[in-house]
């Protein structure tokens, strides 16, 4: 498959129980570049480019996070592949 960018914005609990780390551990095994960070409204955004069927996997694991989070919503937003991202990190 193409190359893609995926952007997401995640709500619940998610701020406060190790999401960002967690979702970097996840992002990094799958092999995908980008970022995490808090938005100040409690909300985490991730943008994350690679293979569009790696990039669902990590969408399928921000439905449910990491163990103490409680993902509430997951809005996803399909973009085209940009590049220039480096290793996937935590932005802040």
């Amino acid at each position: 498959m193409a190359a893609k960018r995926v952007h997401l914005w995640i709500r619940g609990r998610v701020q406060g129980v190790s999401f960002r780390y967690y979702t970097r551990r996840q992002a990094r095994a799958l092999g995908l570049s980008g970022w995490v960070k808090n938005l100040p409204d409690g909300r985490v955004e991730v943008v994350a480019e690679g293979d569009e069927a790696v990039l669902q996997e990590l969408v399928d694991w921000c439905h449910q996070g990491p163990p103490a989070a409680h993902v509430a919503q997951v809005q996803v937003r399909w973009e085209s592949y940009v590049g220039g991202l480096s290793e996937f990190g935590i932005a802040w």
